[in-house]
């Protein structure tokens, strides 16, 4: 297991892009020191295990560790799980695995299933960060400037080209939308293409508001490709 981590580390490296934004980077490697950190620190106290039976060292990380703690095969499991993720998601679209990283870890944060999150900036943008539409939508998630304000009144327009900061606000705005509509994804990705005052008008008309846009967010990529 412990070359196979090793192994994915390096392709995941490998697919990086090679000029980084600092704090990009630093958000990206957080959750692999984590997991090394604790790693480490379960893997010491299971080579200590016959010299201390009392489980005072246990105690002592009682509050910064989960209540059933997961040993280090559970956590290597977990990293290659998501390594593997990443790998396959950077192949899929073509993209740098650290962007494949973000929209995960930020769709996860948001409450938005990775898979539509993939689907939705390849729709909306082909992943290029520094889109703009005709109609001024800006980045990956090809949000309006004033929509963004919603959820972040200060908001400049340029920091809309940040990455992390366009792919949360734009996942935060489905989510709103998927919560507006009870769960209704569909509904929510043609509110979130044509806008929700549009969709909202279509339906007291008893019309249907589907333009298609919703099945091109879901479609299977993989198949797309061959």
């Amino acid at each position: 297991m412990q070359s196979l981590l090793l192994k994915l580390q390096a392709d995941i490296e490998a697919r990086k892009r090679r000029h980084w934004d600092v704090l990009a980077t630093a958000k990206s490697a957080s959750l692999g020191i984590s997991l090394a950190l604790i790693a480490f620190l379960l893997g010491v106290r299971a080579a200590e295990g016959r010299m201390d039976e009392g489980g005072a060292w246990m105690q002592h990380l009682g509050a910064a560790l989960p209540a059933r703690p997961m040993g280090l095969v559970d956590l290597q499991k977990a990293q290659i799980d998501k390594l593997t993720r990443v790998q396959a998601n950077s192949s899929l679209y073509g993209i740098p695995a650290d962007l494949a990283e973000r929209i995960e870890d930020i769709a996860n944060a948001e409450g938005i299933d990775p898979k539509v999150a993939f689907g939705l900036v390849a729709t909306e943008s082909e992943f290029n960060r520094h889109a703009v539409s005709p109609v001024g939508a800006v980045g990956y998630t090809q949000l309006m400037p004033s929509t963004a304000r919603f959820f972040r009144p200060d908001l400049e327009r340029e920091a809309l080209f940040d990455r992390d900061t366009n792919l949360r606000l734009g996942f935060r705005f489905l989510k709103t939308l998927i919560d507006k509509y009870h769960g209704n994804l569909k509904l929510a990705l043609l509110a979130y293409n044509r806008g929700p005052d549009r969709v909202d008008s279509l339906l007291r008309a008893g019309e249907d508001p589907d333009n298609g846009y919703a099945r091109l967010v879901l479609r299977d990529w993989g198949k797309r490709k061959r």
